[in-house]
């Protein structure tokens, strides 16, 4: 078995779409919320092993736009657990500066999750480690007509010309938009077997590889990532050119960024 190895292969911006939790729980014979409540506990050791491979940015699919035609136990279900998750690893995340994120509408969630999310954004905003990104209440469509919506309001406000918009202006209207240089993501992973993307990330994976793993989330562990990471290493990314093309050697797609 090939593992991961550290250094420059290493992708800079991975991001999971964490699938299968309650198609686990099913096919032991529990309730969904049974999975989502270990796929919660999947969270922390990627984390940590993310941090030790020089992964910089790690961006987590959690809750679409689409996941809220769920029956309303599962939603509440998916609240109570987001809130114990912060309450119990937030000193984990401090002390190891990992600066926490969450893109996607949030002014959807309840007030007694706000409450609970909102403090912990703040007091973990400045960390310069491990960027962790939750995608909450996220579709990267309404992503996209977000930002044309709020540049098009900035031209008419004349703070923009139409003229000057280009790649890397309009992704600076993303929600990923404050990742910088990190926005762009180099390898996407879904785990449960499904071969989509499920509407996420859709322009800042216009050119990562993509890893499908039949492992659902709940059993997803540090080996997995290994064997994700080492899949991307062996991947000739060529950004549209010819021959081999090193992540350090991405200019073309750095100065949109």
């Amino acid at each position: 078995m090939t593992l991961a190895v550290r250094g420059p292969a290493i992708p800079s911006h991975v991001a999971i779409i964490m699938d299968g939790n309650g198609r686990w729980a099913q096919k032991r014979g529990h309730p969904r919320a049974f999975g989502h409540i270990r796929g919660a506990s999947r969270i922390k050791p990627i984390v940590e092993h993310a941090q030790r491979l020089g992964i910089r940015a790690l961006t987590l699919y959690a809750f679409s736009t689409e996941n809220w035609n769920r029956p309303q136990a599962e939603l509440d279900a998916l609240w109570k657990i987001l809130k114990k998750f912060l309450a119990k690893e937030e000193a984990h995340l401090a002390k190891n500066n990992v600066r926490l994120r969450v893109i996607g509408e949030i002014e959807r969630l309840g007030s007694d999750v706000r409450q609970v999310l909102d403090p912990v954004l703040e007091r973990l905003g400045h960390n310069t480690g491990l960027q962790l990104t939750f995608a909450v209440s996220y579709g990267s469509q309404r992503e996209i007509v977000r930002a044309a919506r709020h540049f098009a309001m900035d031209c008419v406000g004349g703070k923009r010309n139409p003229n000057e918009l280009d790649e890397g202006l309009f992704g600076r209207y993303l929600w990923t938009g404050d990742l910088g240089e990190l926005s762009q993501v180099d390898l996407v992973i879904r785990t449960s077997g499904e071969i989509r993307i499920s509407n996420f990330l859709l322009w800042q994976a216009a050119y990562a590889e993509f890893y499908f793993t039949d492992t659902c989330w709940p059993d997803f562990g540090p080996e997995d990532l290994d064997l994700a990471v080492a899949s991307f290493q062996r991947r000739d990314r060529r950004f549209g050119g010819i021959g081999k093309v090193l992540k350090n050697d991405r200019s073309a797609l750095d100065k949109r960024t």
